[in-house]
């Protein structure tokens, strides 16, 4: 097909060559600014940044690769329907957002093979650390990855020389719980565990801490012969299987105390549909405080771990891993807060 001549030709990008004449500075004063070197005066700051906002100038990333640096960030997200995910990433965009990074989402799904893939293709397109959330790679192969790209892993418990991790007290925040609906009167309180099928997950992952922080909280309370883990998934449908069960029993528990809000949900759903009140029949907490908890007409008991401040510290440890600020690892363990909502009371007379 012939062009057609009274096209107007697709507009050229602009250069860095181009920004420099703008500027009226050198093309290595340009690189300078966006590598916020030292060495720039701010008056050249200024009329370096005044061009590329005329011009609408953007760095090709595969260019700044090949001189050491993308300004890219990877984070590998396990599950895309946990509401909780979201609350973290936006912590860690809000924390780029003052600088030149941008942080691009890889869904890793739940198994070690699937998580691998995504981060070795991370890694392949030379970004330039990575945000590993909950991931269930054995330590080996993280504390490996670590020694290759700048790593924060969020929520997996547990010290490495070679990463920073950011972490929940997940045994003080079930504990949160369980002195909750015992204060409560309640006695016969379940617990509904992510236990993965796959062989050989890390028993430091946030849910088997959880729920070990509630077998110690029942026995602190004196109810250690009354603990009852379910083990299930941390999805609606695990919650809802995993209250099936528990309804079914001849001596059904007063309270269920879900690992996470997403597995809560699914138990409402199986109350409600077993004819039950919530809660004047059966109470039901979460955690992770997310915004579908809080909803009104959820309203729905659960512990806060701040989402956010989390992605946001991580965000934080990895830029001073990159630019080289730290070298010792740190280990960031934030402490929960309890936000009791009308899903849970007394237990029936």
């Amino acid at each position: 097909m012939a062009a057609d001549p009274s096209a107007e030709p697709a507009a050229r990008r602009a250069t860095i060559a181009d920004v420099a004449g703008r500027a009226n500075v050198s093309t290595a004063a340009v690189s300078k600014v966006l590598r916020n070197a030292y060495g720039v005066s701010p008056a050249m700051q200024e009329r370096v940044r005044a061009a590329i906002a005329e011009l609408g100038y953007r760095p090709h990333a595969a260019a700044r690769g090949m001189r050491g640096q993308t300004y890219t960030i990877g984070v590998l997200i396990p599950d895309l329907r946990n509401p909780f995910f979201p609350e973290l990433i936006e912590g860690i965009g809000e924390h780029f957002a003052g600088t030149d990074y941008q942080a691009l989402l890889g869904p890793g799904g739940s198994t070690p093979e699937s998580q691998a893939r995504i981060t070795d293709a991370m890694i392949d397109r030379r970004m330039d650390g990575l945000i590993m959330i909950a991931p269930v790679l054995p330590r080996s192969q993280l504390e490996a990855t670590a020694r290759t790209i700048p790593t924060v892993v969020i929520g997996r418990h547990g010290r490495s020389a070679e990463f920073d991790a950011v972490v929940d007290d997940d045994i003080t925040g079930a504990g949160l719980i369980v002195d909750h609906l015992c204060g409560l009167g309640h006695r016969r309180i379940a617990h509904i565990e992510h236990r993965d099928a796959t062989r050989g997950i890390p028993t430091t992952m946030p849910q088997t801490v959880r729920a070990e922080g509630y077998r110690q909280a029942m026995d602190r309370n004196g109810l250690g012969d009354e603990v009852d883990v379910v083990p299930s998934t941390y999805s609606e449908e695990g919650g809802y299987a995993a209250a099936r069960e528990l309804l079914a029993r001849p001596s059904r528990p007063t309270a269920i105390f879900a690992g996470a809000d997403v597995a809560a949900i699914g138990v409402l759903n199986a109350v409600y549909e077993a004819g039950l009140r919530i809660p004047e029949d059966i109470s039901v907490a979460g955690y992770d405080n997310t915004t579908v908890a809080a909803m009104g007409p959820i309203s729905l008991t659960s512990v806060d771990q701040d989402g956010r401040l989390m992605g946001a510290n991580a965000a934080r440890l990895l830029l001073e891993r990159i630019e080289g600020k730290r070298r010792r690892s740190v280990l960031m363990s934030l402490s929960p807060t309890l936000i009791p909502r009308r899903s849970t009371a007394p237990p029936p007379a």
